[in-house]
């Protein structure tokens, strides 16, 4: 078998573990952070301890592909969340145009 194996390449951008939804940046988000192997399966309960020590090896034996990688998904993530910050659904801007208005008539009322 090799690394590549335990992996689903869904997306230049996309790389998760092959049976799982969670992607390999979720496991190196805790190796990066310092956590052993075994902590992360803690953390990561429906992981095998094989398929995180995978994860590792294919990070250690591609740091700087793999790194890009995470330094583009940070990205956007960052961007999606200020997307959020500035596009509300419907629901959150009715509720803020009732705060608004409560708070308009509190001060009118005072």
């Amino acid at each position: 078998m090799q690394l590549e194996d335990y992996f689903d390449f869904v997306s230049p951008d996309d790389i998760r573990l092959k049976g799982h939804r969670i992607g390999i940046d979720n496991v190196l988000e805790y190796y990066l952070e310092g956590y052993t192997p075994e902590e992360i399966a803690a953390n990561l309960p429906s992981l095998s301890l094989e398929k995180i020590h995978a994860t590792i090896t294919y990070y250690l034996h591609n740091c700087a592909e793999i790194d890009a990688y995470l330094s583009r998904l940070a990205k956007w993530r960052e961007q999606r969340y200020q997307e959020s910050l500035t596009h509300l659904s419907p629901l959150a801007q009715r509720m803020r145009t009732l705060k608004t208005q409560r708070r308009n008539q509190q001060v009118s009322a005072s």
